[in-house]
């Protein structure tokens, strides 16, 4: 309880101290968020493999564990992102749900996964990590959409500062996308590989779903490297994808673990 608690606070004195060095500063936001941020993901991952370690069985797969996983790479990818440029900005929001998400994972508890030899693991984790860097594309397309609407509208807020231009932040996002659909489209391969039976595994849906989330982020490429495709349509291709790979997996382990009690 005591790492939980001590990684919670730093989530949230980074994102604090975040949001006042955009409101305090003409300029990039300065780094008095990065250690703590930085520790606070370091104890978000030694739980995960305290519980690991501790918990017989496989490793830990299900709905709140696999969020807390999410959260755990969108915070690193956060980190790697904001070092070498300017959207520490990310921070104000994938912290706190770092934050929250691993306290719920906590509070829920812990069930081993059984029967997960390596090479669904491999899959699995390969679809952790496809979601997080697509879960921080989605926050990318929003931050894209609200600067784009507040320079239309010439209101200039001070959150604005801590983004950087138009065309950056653009061309960020579409390499996020690149990123996260080079690991779906491995997660789709090590699905067909390595899942021998989708029916009795009742992963029809999930499938499907995770296909089209996987064809709406491939056409949004071939729309940008094709007819140069951006603004408001890669905003929302980027948010319907996601919706789609989230009532993929979450939604489908949601109903399946939550409400229908099944492991």
């Amino acid at each position: 309880m005591t790492v939980i608690l001590i990684a919670v606070v730093l989530y949230l004195l980074a994102a604090g101290l975040l949001v006042r060095s955009v409101a305090g500063d003409s300029g990039e936001p300065s780094r008095p968020w990065l250690w703590p941020a930085l520790c606070a993901v370091t104890l978000h991952a030694a739980y995960h493999l305290l519980v690991a370690w501790r918990t017989p069985g496989g490793p830990d797969m299900h709905f709140f564990a696999a969020l807390s996983l999410v959260s755990l790479g969108m915070a690193a990818m956060t980190l790697l992102v904001a070092i070498q440029g300017r959207m520490a900005a990310l921070g104000v929001v994938a912290f706190p749900l770092a934050a929250a998400l691993l306290a719920s994972y906590h509070l829920y508890g812990h069930q081993a996964s059984s029967g997960l030899d390596w090479r669904l693991q491999l899959h699995a984790w390969l679809a952790l990590l496809a979601y997080a860097a697509l879960a921080i594309a989605a926050l990318l397309a929003v931050m894209l959409w609200a600067q784009e609407r507040a320079l239309r509208r010439r209101e200039f807020h001070l959150w604005l500062r801590a983004l950087p231009p138009l065309t950056e932040l653009e061309d960020l996002l579409f390499r996020t996308i690149t990123v996260g659909f080079i690991l779906l489209t491995a997660t789709l391969l090590t699905g067909v590989l390595f899942v021998e039976n989708f029916l009795v595994q009742k992963l029809t849906h999930k499938t499907v779903l995770s296909v089209l989330s996987w064809l709406v982020f491939g056409g949004l490429l071939m729309g940008r490297w094709r007819y140069g495709w951006r603004g408001a349509k890669a905003v929302h291709w980027t948010l319907t994808a996601m919706a789609l790979l989230l009532l993929a997996f979450f939604g489908s382990k949601f109903v399946y673990e939550m409400v229908l009690r099944r492991g």
